[in-house]
């Protein structure tokens, strides 16, 4: 990085902290400080919904699910606008009439104080893994591919989010989160627009989709019912919506995004337009990641993304092995090439099946470039992360865009962590203070309430230093995040949809159904990942609300009073 990056980088983080915390300053009372005085307009609470969902680990993973898997993960999204609808209908109407300030004050209202407390937990328990994964996933990527200290790295995102979260609360996070949006679309459109325009003479964005098209990388739907296959169309509609219907309208980190709005009509404006325009930006966001594969179709890619990973095969016993395949894939790279040129010059008259042939060769030595890296791992007992995913737009960025724009790209990774995360750290603060502290202490005075509040977004923004410090790589940071999502949201959906539509249904019920379903889903999602049964974690958030709301009716109905227990 040269002098002009770490002026662009700095400069934008700290101009976004200095100003949401300038616009918020003043919260003196509960309602100030949870929802922002009630004073949010639709597109503000748009583009907070959006900037809350696109963490840092949308920008730097997603691309590189499209580098190495096509354009299919879109239609983990098509669910999104189906929710919309329904949350715009249901739930954003009640949580409006009941003036609520979390969304888990409506299930005492309908079921019990510990129906409330136990969802509150769940909510927690997930949101706080996950908002210290929001600040890992950029911290340790940009720490491997930059040489920067990661415990520092963790510690700077987590602290910078801290300061104006702390002070301003869900205003701070609205007001920073429209002008993050900003710096994010404008960075992502200048880099679509650069690899573009890196690509060789006569080689037009037409054609570039036509050598995705012959590599498999255009592939948008799959119909197919085959439950091997994590992302289809049915995964999308039916797994998809149940899991944004409950992100969007059980999770707090959402849900208080909305609730700050101006009027009813404001939520509801906002909330669709998040659902109409979610769709695209994340179909865009992966067509960079493809126009990404297409300009390595032409330059040089390394065998693997991740630097600290050859570093330590390289060093290795197992460095000549290594050295073998990043020269058999260079051969590789220079046929497929010439396979490529000879297809576009020929208008296609060359075969597309050549090309996805050169492709299965180049994966197998990118296999077995990453089985290599993990044996020099474990000769030396390091913990290496062989899978390369979210190197790869990283690693793009840095080899090949010009001075200045280098900052701002890392400017939109690390704003996009830092919008994402001081939406969790509010909703953490507020569901802990209001679901947990207030309503199960003494009456608390509205200066009292906000001192809290403040204090526990402060701690739960330490957790999630300490969460980010300790973590390790899944497969795919995107979908470590989803799948954290997945394991509860469903469990939640379910109680939400028992209390709106399953009237019959009393607390004791829905209490003790909850508790089983958790315990089941968990099991569920362990016998999926040892291999015993074949269910994909998207799947989860369908079968864990149909089992709560089962086992809930079924435990209602054997109660005495002809279904009516006293909860």
């Amino acid at each position: 990085m040269q002098n002009l990056d770490w002026i662009v980088l700095t400069g934008t983080l700290l101009l976004i902290v200095v100003y949401g915390t300038y616009q918020s300053r003043g919260s003196k009372n509960v309602k100030d400080y949870l929802k922002g005085g009630n004073t949010s307009k639709w597109w503000t609470i748009g583009l907070s919904v959006m900037a809350t969902q696109a963490s840092a680990i949308t920008f730097l993973s997603t691309p590189g699910q499209a580098f190495n898997d096509g354009m299919g993960f879109v239609q983990f999204y098509f669910g999104l606008p189906i929710a919309m609808v329904v949350i715009c209908m249901v739930f954003i109407p009640l949580y409006h009439r009941l003036k609520v300030y979390t969304a888990y004050e409506f299930l005492e209202n309908r079921f019990d104080l510990k129906t409330r407390t136990l969802t509150a937990i769940l909510f927690l328990i997930q949101r706080g893994l996950a908002a210290g994964i929001t600040i890992f996933a950029p911290a340790i990527i940009l720490s491997a591919v930059l040489g920067w200290n990661l415990l520092l790295l963790n510690v700077i995102i987590g602290v910078l989010v801290i300061i104006y979260t702390v002070s301003g609360g869900t205003k701070a996070v609205n007001v920073t989160q429209k002008h993050q949006m900003v710096v994010i679309f404008t960075g992502m459109i200048i880099a679509f627009c650069l690899i573009i325009d890196k690509l060789p003479e006569g080689i037009t964005f037409t054609k570039a989709l036509d050598i995705a098209g012959a590599s498999g990388k255009m592939e948008v739907l799959d119909f197919s019912f085959n439950l091997n296959n994590r992302y289809t169309v049915w995964s999308g509609l039916i797994g998809g919506t149940f899991l944004m219907l409950s992100y969007f309208g059980t999770d707090q980190s959402q849900v208080q995004r909305y609730l700050s709005g101006k009027s009813l009509r404001e939520m509801q404006i906002g909330m669709m337009f998040n659902g109409l325009l979610k769709v695209p930006m994340q179909f865009f966001i992966l067509l960079v990641g493809v126009m990404v594969f297409v300009f390595y179709q032409f330059n040089q890619a390394p065998v693997n993304f991740n630097p600290t990973a050859t570093d330590v095969v390289l060093n290795s016993k197992y460095a000549d092995d290594y050295m073998a395949i990043q020269t058999q894939q260079r051969e590789v790279f220079e046929m497929k090439k010439a396979t490529i040129n000879e297809y576009m010059n020929t208008n296609g008259k060359v075969s597309a099946d050549l090309i996805a042939d050169y492709n299965i060769q180049s994966d197998k030595l990118r296999t077995d470039a990453r089985e290599l890296i993990e044996k020099a791992g474990d000769s030396r007992n390091l913990k290496v992360e062989s899978n390369d995913k979210d190197y790869v737009f990283i690693h793009f960025i840095l080899n090949n865009l010009p001075r200045g724009l280098i900052g701002l790209l890392l400017a939109v990774i690390l704003s996009a962590a830092m919008s994402s995360t001081s939406s969790e750290l509010n909703a953490l603060a507020s569901t802990t203070a209001m679901d947990l502290y207030k309503r199960n202490s003494t009456e608390k005075s509205d200066s009292e309430m906000v001192k809290a509040s403040r204090l526990f977004t402060l701690a739960w923004g330490i957790i999630a230093i300490g969460v980010a410090c300790v973590a390790n790589l899944a497969e795919n940071l995107i979908q470590l995040v989803n799948i954290i999502g997945s394991i509860f949201y469903g469990n939640v959906l379910g109680i939400f949809l028992l209390a709106f539509f399953f009237k019959f249904v009393k607390g004791n019920a829905v209490f003790t159904a909850a508790l089983i379903t958790q315990v089941i889903v968990i099991g569920l999602f362990l016998l999926n990942e040892y291999e015993i049964i074949n269910l994909p974690f998207l799947w989860l958030n369908f079968v864990g609300c149909v089992i709560v709301i089962a086992i809930a009716s079924i435990i209602q109905s054997m109660s005495p009073k002809n279904g009516y227990i006293k909860a």
